[in-house]
């Protein structure tokens, strides 16, 4: 299950880079942006309130969704759709989530107490240089001014912060609820955002709704779902080790659709970014008899003159 889940994921996750690309050209962004997210919370809303999923959720519980929902949906979509709409390459905007792991690597320790293994490092290096050689190979055939890559930035510090904030504070809400939370909240803003700058009426082609619908369920319920899903069943590290993989498939899924450019550098960018997520993944692994509880590993050992095991 948390192998597909992976796959699933990443595939997911990538093609949330393709939609703005695919899709905005004949309206703006923030008018994208919008009808993905406004009829998503609305059925969200319905679903959670039928199933009573929310049930003894606390304020403070909402509030701090909230608040992890505006970095990691509104701050991170919003960058991500600006890099897309000023020229940035879909496999260059993948950036974002490339170069995260290797950040996140180096905060866990001060901010979550977690330890990342040599082995880990080492991967994190690899594939670090994999996405190097992916977005060099990109970056010649941009058209976008430099001081665009600044969105891409953004993103991948919204993300950063939000994920951490969600580590943090041991949710006591499920993923349905917490996704919910995020997808309102994103809602709530963007109408006025989008309203101020004349982009709230969504146009009536066909193509524009098929673009909403798919960015709905794909990159916003099933990718952010999974994320936050595997963010509880696989940690931090082995999560944003998978993040080296969007760059080479949202890469390979332009030269496809967009026809961007995908040369010898790019596909020797994807052999690194592979070896680099088996080196954390495996270093990720937890030794036999051993149980994760948070962020603690303990070994199981078996009491002095019994059969049973205790911490």
């Amino acid at each position: 299950m948390t192998v597909a889940a992976s796959v699933a994921f990443v595939v997911t996750w990538s093609s949330g880079f393709l939609v703005p690309a695919l899709a905005a050209v004949e309206v703006s962004p923030l008018t994208l942006l919008v009808w993905r997210f406004v009829p998503l919370a609305v059925i969200l809303l319905a679903v959670v309130g039928f199933t009573g999923a929310a049930r003894g959720v606390s304020a403070a519980d909402v509030r701090r969704q909230a608040l992890i929902g505006l970095f990691a949906q509104f701050g991170y979509c919003v960058a991500v759709y600006g890099a897309i709409a000023s020229g940035v390459a879909t496999g260059t905007t993948a950036l974002i989530d490339a170069v995260q792991p290797l950040i996140v690597a180096v905060l866990v320790g001060p901010l979550l107490g977690l330890r990342v293994r040599a082995a880990q490092w080492a991967g994190l290096l690899v594939g670090a240089v994999g996405v190097l050689l992916i977005v060099r190979s990109q970056l010649d055939d941009s058209v976008a001014h430099p001081a665009a890559l600044l969105w891409p930035v953004t993103a991948m510090a919204c993300l950063i912060i939000g994920t951490f904030l969600q580590r943090r504070s041991r949710p006591r809400t499920g993923t349905l609820v917490a996704l919910t939370i995020h997808v309102t909240v994103t809602a709530a803003v963007l109408v006025p955002v989008a309203a101020a700058f004349e982009a709230l009426a969504p146009p009536s082609s066909a193509s524009f709704w098929l673009a909403a619908g798919f960015a709905a369920v794909f990159p916003t319920l099933a990718a952010y779902g999974l994320y936050w899903w595997l963010l509880r069943r696989v940690g931090i590290t082995a999560l944003n080790a998978l993040l080296f993989l969007i760059a080479p498939t949202t890469a390979l899924a332009g030269a496809v659709l967009l026809g961007e450019p995908l040369t010898i550098v790019t596909l020797l960018g994807f052999l690194l970014c592979a070896v680099g997520v088996a080196a954390v993944l495996v270093g990720e692994a937890r030794p036999a008899g051993a149980v994760d509880h948070g962020s603690v590993r303990v070994r199981m050992r078996p009491r002095r003159g019994a059969g049973e095991a205790a911490r």
